[in-house]
């Protein structure tokens, strides 16, 4: 049996940017993730390392996205997360879905959805999961 479009690619038609905020300089995760999310039929835009929430929020607004993935690794996602939020908000962007990925502790998981988070991602979550966890957020 094949599988359906929706089954194969069911991230068809969505626009979801990936970015780095702050100073962290590891971008190998966020690679596989944006990887992952175009087999899936995404298209997804990566902004590259080192960005400010101000830098973020306007390409998601300039490319028109549905949803912005933040990878943060430095441990400074609670501040990053918060201040992207903000400035999506701000911008008139506050229906983006906003999933975080990186490391971060259990404990700082709810703080993240409180201020409006989609979902959290870790590293050791299958990229299928992730990419099933989009999809159904993003019908």
């Amino acid at each position: 049996m094949t599988k359906t479009t929706h089954e194969a690619r069911p991230l068809a038609g969505k626009r979801i940017l990936i970015g780095k905020p702050g100073l962290d300089g590891h971008d190998i995760g966020a690679k596989i993730i944006a990887l992952a999310l175009r087999d899936a039929g995404a298209e997804v835009i990566y902004t590259g390392l080192r960005r400010s929430p101000e830098q973020i929020s306007r390409i998601a607004i300039d490319e028109g996205v549905d949803a912005v993935g933040l990878s943060i690794l430095s441990g400074s996602h609670k501040e990053l997360v918060s201040d992207v939020i903000a400035q999506l908000r701000r911008s008139g962007m506050a229906s983006a879905r906003v999933f975080v990925g990186g490391t971060i502790p259990l404990e700082d998981q709810e703080f993240l959805h409180d201020l409006g988070v989609t979902a959290v991602f870790t590293a050791d979550m299958p990229l299928t999961d992730v990419v099933c966890r989009m999809a159904d957020a993003l019908s």
